[in-house]
């Protein structure tokens, strides 16, 4: 039996390993930024992929060799409908972390929050008592809940996730959650035009695949031992298990993944300079707010996205202006 006489790098990252099923279609912002604000604002929003499409504009990126011409990107549109806000959340830190002592919802709330089991509690606890515990608080967050029906999509029953402020002391942003407490908040008042952010959602499922699609190692000799779809080995005698960095087949696809860094090209509610003839493929035409994210975004068309403000923007963030010249409405396939 002969061994192997070239060296290659190991086929797919560990970095993501487990690669399992997430147990839920919509992704979890599991970390906020400390971000410099002059006056608070919420550091985080929510959208609907609908497809993507391509711009032209003109590059601004000093050192490019087309810096000042006209060059062609890829964009995602996202729908963005707004957001009611609910309720607002303290946190307070304590040995293991910040934990959730007290939080305050809205008199009225729409009548599609039943549909969610995320209803308030039958004791919460008032505005005026978060204030008086003020200098325990650590971090405020926002309860806000999704509008799906303000969206082309056909779901019903809103979703429900937290939203952190940033910018001011704990003071002002309690301020501002009280203000903003059973309103909307549009994307416009959240984003910017040129800004980055980090994009989290749940990527496209493929079922169980084999190594080769799922690793990317390569096939056998078509004449090999018994498959020809699969590693070679599956490890030494000692240790007597198949280690984990061997690949293996499993589930493919439908994981949370974070896009770092994508920047936002426009922010418009004129959905008529983006719908094409007929609607985009697998998702129809854009109803209201939406938004022109620079490069792809994981998960099909349909499925809810996160956005955050960027945990590590590039140097050059803000310097660079966005002038766009032409925006396609040809609808094109979704990767």
């Amino acid at each position: 039996m002969g061994r192997r006489r070239t060296k290659a790098p190991r086929r797919g990252s560990l970095a993501y390993l487990p690669r399992k099923r997430s147990k839920h279609p919509t992704g979890r912002i599991r970390y906020w930024p400390d971000v410099n604000l002059e006056s608070p604002r919420l550091i985080g929003f929510s959208g609907y992929k609908v497809g993507m499409n391509y711009i032209y504009l003109l590059d601004e990126k000093r050192g490019s060799p087309n810096y000042g011409q006209e060059i062609i990107a890829p964009v995602t549109i996202v729908e963005t409908p707004p957001l009611l806000v609910c309720g607002v959340r303290a946190y307070a830190p304590t040995a293991n972390g910040v934990k959730a002592f007290g939080e305050a919802w809205a008199k009225e709330l729409p009548r599609d929050v039943e549909r969610s089991p995320s209803k308030p509690k039958s004791h919460p606890t008032s505005i005026t008592e978060i204030e008086a515990a003020l200098p325990e608080v650590s971090a405020l967050r926002a309860i806000t809940f999704t509008q799906p029906r303000l969206a082309n999509v056909p779901q019903k029953k809103p979703e429900v996730f937290e939203v952190q402020v940033g910018g001011g002391t704990t003071k002002d942003q309690l301020q501002y959650l009280t203000g903003i407490l059973g309103t909307e908040v549009k994307a416009s008042d959240v984003l910017t035009e040129g800004q980055f952010i980090d994009v989290i959602g749940v990527t496209k499922g493929k079922g169980i695949q084999g190594p080769v699609k799922r690793w990317g190692v390569k096939k056998r000799h078509h004449k090999a031992r018994k498959t020809v779809r699969g590693v070679a080995t599956l490890g030494p005698w000692s240790p007597s298990y198949v280690m984990y960095t061997v690949p293996r087949a499993g589930q493919m696809g439908y994981h949370q993944r974070t896009e770092r860094n994508k920047r936002i090209m426009k922010i418009s509610e004129d959905a008529g300079d983006v719908n094409p003839a007929g609607g985009f493929p697998h998702y129809g035409l854009v109803k209201g707010p939406y938004l022109l994210v620079k490069g792809s975004l994981p998960g099909p068309p349909k499925r809810m996205l996160k956005m955050r403000y960027a945990d590590h923007p590039p140097a050059h963030a803000g310097d660079e202006q966005v002038n766009i010249t032409y925006i396609s409405n040809q609808a094109t396939n979704t990767p």
